[in-house]
């Protein structure tokens, strides 16, 4: 329990000592809802309201203390969640820059957005005839949200590309909905706050902005066009451009719209062509009534015609013109929109198999790079090469490093992400190599997968007390004469398959998932003429134990050999492992190979020390998948052969894009799995 307590001591100093301006405003306003019962009481029906609440009229009136008073408290008890939940944007300025500039930011920006709208709207008001003008100047206001906005909006201009754009999209578009179509004083105080961190900071550079990200503008766009439909059927407007009541017809009306919406953003988002056609016709539609509205309007003026039209319809038009800018964009970035549900990525005809089987024999490639030839696998043809991938919940999922000559590998890859990018899914190389790293955009993540263990063959001698375990094995299977044999699975007699057979259905029965494909192949792909199989047979003409190998190109021959499957018979020889990789490692050795990988160890890299989070994270999925495959297990065994060790990493254009790629490799290596076998593997290790 002392050890609890101190624990808590600990983070509590540690969150008060990088958060006081935060914590402090947080206390304050509180301190203010309880004092003046604004916590349970609406606090603009209070007697002490008019005395701190800021605007216009309060400056009109000599109240000039307002604008600092009025921040500390909040008009109605709903309003404090999302208030303080605003204030994200005060703590993240705080944390990364320091309290000093979170301060000056928060009341800087809360008190320009106060005098600022007092100031337009005391120009507005000259107009007689702006009801909306007239009724905001003489309204009053309390709350830290402008200040709240201008740090959300600092804050924005902290993140890393493309969160930066991002960020700052939602804010703009989340204040300007607000301001044109509920239109209170505090909507403009927080679009004025906005603004004055774009003039200050210009953190938000729109450039050469790239397809996936064109495509995510006209995704917020929509969205916001659905809010506008949310707002006409919940709460009365009262903006710059007119008034409406709530919808008083069926709210499922309502719904429908809000959901027809939502899904053409969605497809939008997904790059497609059905989606941006019928997103036109929709705002064409709305682009055209207001159109017409208008047209009726002057023409009302011009003929003299009194109430032509019922009700204002000054509000229709404004949303005619928010459509009308979205409209404008759609087709300015129209050719986003061209994706290929089906077909293969790239240019020209698919390439068959053979032909990246020539392709590994002509140029090489890494230790992986052979299981690019395995069923399943489709191929992107690039002006340099090709690219091996496995499309899965839309991702496109890259498999090793390019193949083809080395020297345009990095335009293999950049042409893969456009053709990705270009079709609508999402981009990714998993298990790739430093070359891949290198050859990516600097703003795209690598995360760690895994790592190559390879074990170099020239020079080879399984001599010192280091090789102990290796050699024990190889002298006991002498003594109890097992027999070693290096073949080809297609050259093996019916026998020893139905042999191979029966211990792997054996294997893959203690697991609660069924085998696993994508980098773990099976017997099938075993039976390539390619592959080669390393047997360990009893005196009795048992086999043992299997591994096979698939072959590593290098300078147009074979340079090394990488192991896929390692399978024992219950009951067998015991070191059976250890003898079959030592005695093919020797094999190799005598044939010329360089080197011999034992495949990657996932989930067992040693990380920095700065990769706190990465490094914790792959420490707890390691050991919940330990009981299921043994991952750790296996790094520990392969250790016996003193590998040298080369980084596998997944390399992706963000984080936004992990949960849909982490869905996609769950089915890229599960591809047969069920609902159930899922469900069992969840219980199991929750048993465990």
């Amino acid at each position: 329990m002392t050890r609890v307590t101190h624990r808590f001591a600990a983070g509590l100093r540690v969150v008060l000592t990088r958060f006081p301006v935060t914590l402090a405003l947080v206390l304050a306003i509180l301190v203010c809802g309880v004092v003046w019962r604004g916590l349970w009481m609406p606090f603009e029906q209070s007697d002490a309201f008019d005395a701190v609440a800021y605007g216009l009229p309060a400056l009109e009136a000599g109240r000039w203390w307002t604008p600092i008073t009025g921040t500390f408290f909040v008009v109605q008890p709903w309003v404090y969640l999302p208030t303080l939940i605003g204030l994200w944007g005060l703590a993240v300025l705080e944390y990364l820059r320091g309290w000093k500039i979170a301060l000056l930011y928060f009341w800087i920006g809360q008190l320009f957005a106060v005098f600022a709208s007092a100031l337009v709207l005391w120009l507005c008001a000259l107009a007689p005839q702006w009801h909306w003008a007239q009724e905001q100047a003489g309204s009053l206001d309390v709350g830290a949200s402008a200040g709240a906005f201008a740090c959300m909006g600092a804050a924005a201009g902290l993140l890393r590309s493309p969160w930066r754009v991002r960020v700052w999209l939602v804010l703009i578009a989340t204040a300007t909905v607000a301001l044109l179509f509920l239109g209170t004083v505090a909507d403009l105080e927080h679009m004025t706050a906005l603004l004055l961190v774009l003039f200050v900071d210009r953190s938000l550079r729109v450039q050469r902005t790239t397809v996936r990200e064109q495509r995510l503008i006209a995704f917020i766009g929509m969205l916001a066009f659905a809010a506008i439909d949310i707002i006409f059927a919940l709460v009365p407007t009262d903006g710059p451009f007119g008034t409406s009541e709530p919808l008083s017809g069926s709210p499922w009306t309502t719904v429908l719209d809000v959901v027809i919406i939502l899904v053409i953003a969605n497809g939008l988002r997904r790059a497609r062509r059905w989606a941006w056609v019928i997103a036109l016709i929709l705002l064409a539609v709305n682009v055209l009534l207001a159109a017409l509205l208008a047209a009726l309007i002057a023409l009302e003026r011009a003929v003299g015609i009194e109430d032509a039209i019922s009700g204002d319809v000054s509000i229709d038009i404004a949303t005619g013109a928010v459509a009308l800018v979205l409209m404008i964009y759609l087709i300015w970035v129209r050719r986003a929109f061209h994706a290929r549900r089906r077909g293969t990525l790239g240019a020209g005809d698919p390439a068959p198999v053979d032909e990246v089987k020539e392709t590994l024999r002509a140029h090489g490639g890494g230790t992986l790079s052979w299981m690019t030839t395995w069923e399943g696998m489709q191929y992107s043809r690039t002006s340099a090469g090709l690219v091996a991938y496995q499309r899965h919940a839309g991702v496109a999922i890259a498999l090793a490093d390019p193949l083809g000559p080395e020297a345009g590998r990095a335009e293999s890859v950049g042409e893969f992400i456009a053709f990705a990018e270009r079709a609508g899914l999402t981009p990714c190389f998993f298990s790739a190599g430093e070359p891949t790293c290198r050859a990516v955009p600097a703003s795209w993540r690598s995360l760690v997968v895994a790592d190559d263990t390879i074990v170099d063959l020239v020079g080879l001698e399984f001599t010192g007390k280091r090789w102990g375990a290796v050699r024990t094995s190889m002298n006991r299977a002498g003594r109890e004469d097992m027999t070693f044999r290096m073949s080809r699975l297609q050259d093996e007699p019916w026998g020893v398959r139905a042999q191979l057979q029966a211990i792997s259905a054996s294997w893959v029965g203690d697991k609660g998932l069924p085998e696993m494909g994508f980098t773990l192949g099976t017997l099938d792909e075993a039976e390539d003429p390619e592959v080669r199989v390393a047997l360990a047979v009893s005196p009795s003409g048992d086999v043992d134990g299997f591994l096979s190998w698939l072959p590593v190109y290098g300078e147009g021959a074979v340079r090394g050999w990488t192991l896929d499957l390692m399978r024992r018979r219950d009951g067998g020889f015991p070191p059976v492992m250890e003898y079959l990789i030592g005695m093919s490692a020797a094999a190799f050795r005598d044939e010329g190979a360089q080197i011999m990988s034992l495949s990657g160890a996932p989930l067992a890299h040693d990380y920095p020390p700065d990769a706190r989070m990465i490094a914790e994270l792959s420490t707890r999925l390691a050991d919940a998948l330990e009981p299921l495959y043994g991952f750790r297990s296996l790094h520990r065994f392969k250790e016996k052969f003193h590998p040298r060790y080369e980084t596998l990493h997944l390399l992706y254009r963000d984080e936004a894009d992990l949960p849909r790629i982490g869905a996609a490799l769950t089915r890229a290596f599960l591809p047969d799995a069920t609902l159930r076998q899922f469900a069992g593997a969840g219980l199991d290790l929750v048993q465990r």
